[in-house]
């Protein structure tokens, strides 16, 4: 159950840190209110948490297999329409535009993809 939590915690932390790269990258960290960063890492952790058990990625099998590491990218790209959706929601219903959608998907497929890939690294050589 630790070892669980723990990667419910980096999944987390991850997100986080793309979400703050995001708005640095835009040049807008400083002047982003809470509120703007709060309305895209909520959405994104929801939408990864109710898609990444349905491919696997908390199971120790999956996890456990690099072979399968292509799956947090996987999920999390499937995650990002509607991670976008529920912030436009969050940002008063404003447009979602389809090239947000690809590059918040892309980008946070990257940055699970090596937490995940860190964590199969950790994992394996603690076995």
């Amino acid at each position: 159950m630790r070892t669980k939590a723990a990667l419910i915690l980096g999944d987390v932390i991850a997100i986080a840190i793309v979400t703050v790269i995001g708005f640095a990258s835009h040049g807008e960290l400083g002047s982003a209110s809470l509120w703007r960063l709060a309305a895209t890492f909520f959405p994104l952790t929801l939408s990864w948490f109710l898609v990444a058990p349905w491919l696997g990625l908390f199971d120790p099998r999956t996890t456990a297999q690099a072979r399968l590491l292509w799956r947090p990218a996987w999920a999390m790209l499937l995650a990002a329409p509607l991670a976008a959706f529920l912030r436009s929601l969050m940002l008063g219903g404003l447009p979602v535009l389809p090239l947000f959608v690809a590059v918040l998907g892309a980008t946070s497929a990257l940055g699970m993809s090596l937490w995940r890939a860190l964590w199969w690294r950790l994992t394996r050589t603690a076995s």
